[in-house]
């Protein structure tokens, strides 16, 4: 089998190892855990770089565990933070689980007649019978202050003014008992993580080594940043999720096209399994040709696809069209409302829209300031319905407008949207 520490380094997809031997333990099937933290009720893209780990490992024929910490979760990793978490409950962390277990099945193949499925646990089920005692006694002692304090999430975090509490500073116990639990229960001899995992794969490797006697390894990957420095997976302030719920297709499809040229390649390599060949192509092209942005539709669609799957991938690419003017055919209500998630809506009952003239309609619903100005709007030719132009002042509203029976896509201009809920 290919030595899948070669494809991370050629990915983008390696930082650092606990020890060079690593490299002649993926030599042969090894079993090989990460971890997500369940803060959330989906994954998002800052989470892409541990999942592509993860399935390049199970392509190349590695077990591949996903760890989800319903335990550690409640606690919260400290690791790259400037103050404490706010701690979750065990009934949000539990829905958490839930939307996490959905995205993972996404990327990696969890099938058991497969022949290398991959596993998912949750690091709750063997930490709800220890006790506090049982912690310190058989597995506190194990671990030294000194080391412990040398940490640099630790010792940031002692720095500031907010400085650390007694929960967070056990968080590294906890996981450290993780990787012994997957080591005696799967044989599982190595975790990968980023780069502020650092610390806390290493508490992990040497719990290991101390209660079992036996090396195990670790492996980090760079936390991904755009050329301007931001963290990958950020939208003007807003993380990017892997749930059409909290992130529409057309939201996700269009972050990765505003990808810089700069950062275009290094992407495809990181969050896609295109071939180097290709890839080789696209780098050509954003030389030759940036303004086509041929490799941002290109890393666009690998991702929405992975993602979202083929009715994901349609609905951004319809969505981009309607946004500029084009057919709302083929696209449902509970479509639009994600497209149209962003822009200002209003909410009218059927008897003030039915029979209504446009211009009364959108001055009722607020979308102008008042009447006059819808009715000047209208008469301007400056209204579309449903991206169709409303024909002067006698146009009235009918249930033909309306889509589903409950929606209605109003448009001031070229570009300004307003979003019309009809009840009743």
């Amino acid at each position: 089998m290919a030595n899948v520490l070669q494809t991370f380094k050629d990915r983008y997809l390696f930082e650092d190892m606990t020890s060079p031997d690593l490299e002649k333990l993926l030599d042969s099937p090894t079993t090989v855990y990460a971890g997500f933290d369940p803060t959330a009720e989906s994954l998002q893209a800052g989470n892409f770089v541990t999942i592509m780990a993860l399935a390049h490992l199970q392509r190349q024929g590695h077990k591949v565990i996903a760890l989800v910490g319903g335990a550690t979760g409640l606690i919260g990793d400290p690791s790259g933070k400037s103050k404490e978490r706010n701690l979750l409950t065990s009934l949000t962390v539990e829905r958490n689980l839930e939307g996490i277990k959905e995205n993972l099945s996404r990327f990696l193949n969890f099938d058991p007649d497969s022949g290398n499925p991959a596993i998912m646990v949750n690091n709750y089920d063997w930490f709800k019978d220890l006790s506090f005692v049982d912690i310190l006694r058989d597995v506190g002692r194990f671990f030294r202050m000194t080391q412990m304090l040398s940490k640099e999430s630790v010792k940031k975090r002692l720095d500031s003014d907010e400085g650390m509490s007694f929960t967070e500073f056990c968080y590294q116990i906890l996981q450290g008992y993780d990787f012994y639990h997957l080591y005696k229960e799967y044989g599982c001899r190595m975790q990968i993580g980023g780069t502020d995992q650092w610390g806390n794969i290493t508490a992990g490797t040497d719990l290991v080594r101390k209660l079992a006697g036996v090396e195990v390894y670790g492996m980090t990957f760079p936390l991904v940043c755009d050329s301007n420095g931001n963290k990958f997976g950020k939208s003007e302030g807003n993380a990017v999720y892997l749930d059409a719920d909290k992130t529409s297709y057309y939201d996700f499809y269009q972050f990765f096209m505003r990808t810089l040229d700069s950062d275009t390649v290094r992407y495809l390599k990181i969050f896609t399994f295109l071939s180097d060949e290709r890839i080789d192509e696209l780098a050509k092209c954003v030389e030759s040709e940036p303004e086509r942005r041929e490799a941002q539709k290109v890393l666009a669609e690998e991702l929405t696809r992975c993602v979202h799957g083929e009715k994901g991938f349609n609905i951004a690419l319809k969505a981009t069209e309607v946004l500029f003017g084009g057919s709302l055919e083929g696209l449902g209500a509970e479509d639009l409302e994600k497209i149209f998630s962003n822009v200002p809506s209003g909410t009218l009952n059927c008897d003030e829209v039915i029979g209504k003239p446009a211009f009364e309609v959108i001055a009722a619903a607020k979308m102008t300031n008042s009447k006059g100005d819808a009715r000047r709007l209208v008469q301007q030719g400056g209204l579309s319905i449903n991206n169709v132009k409303a024909a002067g002042l006698e146009r009235k509203i009918s249930t033909d407008d309306l889509i589903e029976n409950r929606l209605m896509v109003l448009r001031s201009g070229k570009k300004k949207f307003f979003l019309l809920k009809v009840e009743g």
